[in-house]
């Protein structure tokens, strides 16, 4: 069996590396990783493969910038020829992307089965392209593997076939089983290169259009943020696109002079920083779990978040940034802070089911 697999972002990236290394234990398994280029920062990418012991790319497009639609337009043409090449049997797509769409389409359109790892999961805001790109990636996916049993009660709720669905659990709990004790070790140079100790500071990171391109939202994260910084230490790496947000509303210098600012880290770096927070403030998806698996409180700066099972177990608050004060006290009150026992992810082993799963063959009804 052929798999043409397609990432493009740091997440995905994350959660290849243990799909990847899962194919690699199976001589009848030939992958093929094309790496659109949507995150071109070598901290955003290159170091991932390093850190995760991943092969190289076969294929790097070099694709990234623009609207969404011209990146997710020239990805597609790209992707397509490279499709066309390689001639495999299935195309495998994390997430909820530009990248993930395009790889999604380029191969039903060319009438390869697709599967989609992290399948189901739904904010319900589809004022969010990742809420528009993972429900047209379901909607035409064969394989559907889903992390949670909410993820699995959407696709259901939605009238999709029950062969073509596949409750896996979350590979990036594998990820954090097979890497959580190096990033413990290897990791603490971050801490000591920022004078960091464990449990002193506050962990941010903010990267989603709905806050970054949202100037009042922006405002307020900032603001509550500095609210924070004046009681317990902000560390925050900064994403490209949010340090070009807050270069263009003039207050990127005024954040540098109350917050510790640090460029994107790899994972390894990521994670000691997860594993030493008091607490970490964050809108993204990844993080929120990452937290989770650390046994760390999450602030998550959001309206909805997909991941509800950890609202719901403790771990998590939604804190909508409607004000700094709101920003502010949903930080600091959650230090200290802990959810309920609850096991909601697998057991560490959804890479092995994923590609046992595919290996079996297309699903059918």
């Amino acid at each position: 069996m052929k798999v043409v697999t397609i990432v493009g972002a740091r997440p995905q990236l994350i959660k290849a590396s243990v799909v990847s290394q899962a194919m690699r234990a199976h001589s009848d398994l030939e992958e093929v990783l094309v790496h659109t280029g949507q995150h071109f920062d070598a901290n955003m990418s290159d170091v991932f493969f390093d850190e995760l012991r991943m092969p190289s790319p076969k294929h790097h497009l070099g694709i990234a910038g623009g609207s969404h639609g011209e990146m997710t337009g020239r990805m597609l043409q790209a992707i397509e020829r490279v499709i066309l090449d390689e001639r495999p049997d299935a195309v495998l797509v994390y997430g909820d992307t530009n990248s993930t769409l395009a790889g999604t389409l380029a191969a039903v359109k060319l009438h390869v089965p697709v599967a989609h790892v992290e399948a189901g999961l739904r904010s319900f805001n589809m004022k969010m392209p990742e809420e528009v790109n993972r429900i047209l990636t379901d909607r035409v996916s064969t394989w559907l593997f889903a992390p949670t049993t909410e993820a699995v009660a959407h696709l259901r709720r939605e009238g999709v076939d029950d062969a073509r669905v596949f409750l896996v659990g979350d590979v990036m709990y594998d990820v954090a089983i097979q890497h959580g004790r190096r990033a413990l070790t290897l990791g603490r140079g971050v801490l000591d290169t920022a004078g960091l100790d464990d449990g002193s500071f506050v962990l941010v990171t903010i990267h989603r259009a709905d806050n970054t391109d949202d100037p009042t939202r922006l405002a307020n994260i900032v603001q509550g943020l500095r609210e924070v910084a004046a009681k317990r230490r902000v560390v925050w790496p900064l994403h490209p696109r949010t340090r070009v947000a807050l270069d263009r509303m003039g207050i990127l210098d005024d954040v540098t002079t109350t917050m510790t600012l640090l460029p994107p880290q790899g994972y390894l770096d990521m994670v000691r920083l997860e594993t030493a927070a008091a607490v970490i403030a964050t809108d993204s998806g990844g993080v929120q779990k990452e937290a989770f698996f650390h046994g760390v409180p999450c602030v998550t700066l959001r309206d909805e978040t997909e991941w509800t099972e950890l609202v719901d177990s403790g771990w998590n608050r939604l804190v909508p940034p409607t004000s700094a004060a709101a920003v502010a006290h949903g930080v600091l009150g959650a230090i200290g802070t802990r959810g309920a026992d609850v096991h909601p992810y697998g057991s560490g082993h959804s890479a092995d089911a994923i590609v046992d799963m595919m290996l079996r063959g297309v699903p059918r009804a």
